[in-house]
């Protein structure tokens, strides 16, 4: 999809020449003469890119800029245009935000090269902060199993068309990786691609995240708008309000959605990938979940499968994570013996690709010599072996403390499994995130807060 640039500039001439150029270049353009045009613009669409003149008819464009920081911040970059720039002027606009400033007369080469920075900087950075939690982004799943070549080769047909796609699995199974694959192999590959965590959204404040807001002059864009010509991941949607969801079935249907407090219809053109580790058809008989939504979002079923149906790519994912975390944290290389390997390729993996992540991290940290032996890999596991094998209930004591010893033993072990990611704890255990730091602290256990 092209990138939308919003032109703000009092001069006639200099708006319809850089409108020009622009849509020369393959971008879009809307233009604004002055302030009260360049808050109208914003409402109605979300710019990827906002070129603007310090002097405008009305209000300067300083202040316009510094208005939008106060609300909340532009959500694109800003580059300053003036005929009588100063130091002070460019100091002060990079204060408040702006990317660049570019003096008058404009030199047209120059400033497309400043746009396609600007553009191109903002790009990364956004992929940086959705990367963030990933040691390295994954060009292609790893694995040589005929499961695992079968689901890659179903991703890459998906991915030659738009339609909707709803993924399941386990937690940890690799979810969002295979949404990224998708997204990668696909045409919008190119554009954002967006991670909507339901879960981590409280109640219906999810309406103003996925659709954004609007109070007064001030506007909040939302998941949908962020990631228009790209691709949005609805992480968990099972766990998404009612409310949130009637919403939702009517911006899909009707393609525009409308911000929270705001009047006009916002269009958009988004993928929506939506994942889930609920049962969701069992959600839409107790009613927790709408039959019109699932089937609106399930046009593509995706499954992927648990680490356990496919234990054969172990080593190689031991391999691929040693290799990640060696480059990323610069840990010691360490070789896995023939022995480790065939403990760690007969583990059963409750954690999936998510646990062996954490636990390669753990092993090449706490390794002590050239190689990861059984017995490191033993005392690595040896937190969840013990708890599964024989969880350490006095059973002639009350009922009350032989609970809460099993309680202990229940959370260590989830905590363990997913590598102390409280929102996943929180998700296996069924319990909601605030019930769960009670319940931990009433146990005695620390974690970490997320």
């Amino acid at each position: 999809m092209k990138s939308h640039v919003l032109v703000i500039d009092d001069e006639r001439d200099i708006r319809e020449l850089v409108r020009e150029i622009l849509e020369d270049e393959g971008y879009e353009v809307s233009v604004a003469e002055d302030a009260a045009q360049a808050r109208q613009a914003r409402r109605q669409r979300r710019p990827d890119l906002i070129l603007m003149d310090v002097w405008l008819p009305d209000t300067d464009g300083l202040s316009l800029l510094r208005e939008w920081s106060q609300q909340g911040g532009v959500d694109a970059p800003v580059i300053m245009i003036s005929g009588h720039g100063t130091v002070e002027t460019a100091v002060e606009a990079t204060k408040l935000g702006a990317y660049d400033f570019v003096e008058k007369p404009l030199s047209l080469s120059k400033l497309l090269l400043v746009v396609q920075r600007a553009l191109e900087a903002d790009r990364l950075q956004r992929e940086n902060v959705g990367l963030r939690e990933q040691a390295l982004a994954l060009v292609e799943p790893i694995g040589g199993s005929a499961v695992m070549q079968d689901l890659r080769a179903r991703v890459q047909r998906v991915a030659r068309h738009n339609a909707w796609v709803l993924i399941s699995g386990e937690p940890g199974s690799g979810k969002e990786l295979f949404a990224r694959y998708l997204h990668h192999c696909s045409a919008r590959g190119q554009g954002p691609f967006v991670e909507a965590g339901i879960a981590a959204i409280a109640g219906d404040n999810a309406a103003v995240e996925l659709f954004g807001a609007e109070q007064g002059a001030g506007i909040r864009y939302g998941f949908f708008e962020k990631a228009n010509g790209g691709t949005l991941l609805l992480g968990e949607i099972g766990e998404m309000s009612l409310s949130v969801q009637a919403r939702l079935i009517g911006a899909l249907e009707d393609k525009h959605f409308t911000r929270v407090g705001g009047k006009d219809p916002v269009p958009f053109d988004v993928r929506v990938i939506a994942a889930t580790q609920r049962d969701l058809e069992a959600d839409i008989k107790a009613g927790r979940f709408r039959e019109d939504l699932y089937y609106q979002l399930n046009v593509v079923p995706l499954r992927i499968p648990p680490l356990r149906e496919h234990g054969e790519d172990v080593p190689a994912l031991l391999d691929y994570y040693a290799d990640v975390f060696v480059k990323q944290d610069n840990l010691p290389r360490h070789r896995f013996t023939d022995a480790a390997r065939k403990r760690l390729g007969g583990h059963h993996w409750p954690g999936n690709v998510r646990e062996l992540k954490n636990l390669v991290q753990r092993l090449l940290i706490l390794a002590a010599g050239e190689e990861i032996t059984l017995d490191d890999v033993e005392t690595a596991l040896g937190v969840r072996t013990r708890h599964t094998a024989e969880i350490p209930v006095a059973f002639d004591s009350e009922l009350r403390t032989a609970r809460l010893e099993f309680e202990r033993a229940y959370f260590e072990y989830q905590i363990g499994v997913v590598g102390g990611n409280m929102a996943e704890v929180a998700q296996r255990a069924g319990i909601e995130r605030t019930h769960l730091y009670r319940k931990l602290r009433m146990l005695g256990i620390k974690a970490k807060q997320d």
